[in-house]
């Protein structure tokens, strides 16, 4: 429900606020705003998206929690889809989000109010079983299956039945 109020909400809100602003400055002064909060937006979210991911690397290689670096990375993708998008309340919206500040505040009140499932996969033996989202409860079991192979040669093949050569074909 949020998400449609959201859908309608936000291009009457960029409508109505074009038409403020074309009004006080004019056309090209206002398109000229709109392209410049777009490349500075652009800039600003290659270069804070970088140390993002620089930050997420040292975490991954085991220097902390990489969940806080994913969470600010996808709000500064997500602040660049924004800044991409021509408007001014969106444009506001996506600067307030390259504020590592504003950030830290969204992602604390994520974590407070967002109820997090986690979904467990049984990655080693015979696949779904056991309990919910294929975790597995009680002793693990091994379903490993003994066999032998041969390495047969693709041309030392019998011939199949009905494999003659048509001519359209060489050998």
């Amino acid at each position: 429900m949020w998400l449609l109020i959201a859908f309608i909400a936000v291009p009457l809100i960029e409508i109505g606020l074009f038409i403020q602003v074309g009004g006080l400055i004019g056309l090209w002064p206002t398109l000229a705003i709109v392209l410049l909060t777009a490349m500075i937006g652009h800039a600003m979210m290659r270069k804070q998206g970088g140390q993002v991911l620089q930050k997420l690397q040292r975490a991954m290689a085991g220097d902390g929690n990489p969940a806080e670096h994913m969470v600010h990375g996808a709000m500064i993708l997500f602040a660049g889809a924004l800044l991409l998008t021509p408007g001014f309340f969106t444009d506001a919206t996506g600067f307030l989000l390259l504020i590592p500040q504003v950030r830290m505040a969204a992602f604390d009140w994520a974590r407070r109010n967002v109820k997090m499932q986690g979904v467990y996969m049984n990655m080693g033996g015979s696949g779904m079983g056991g309990g919910p989202a294929g975790h597995r409860r009680g002793p693990q079991r091994s379903d490993t299956i003994d066999g032998e192979f041969t390495e047969i040669d693709p041309d030392e093949l019998p011939p199949r039945p009905g494999d003659t050569p048509s001519g359209w074909t060489r050998k």
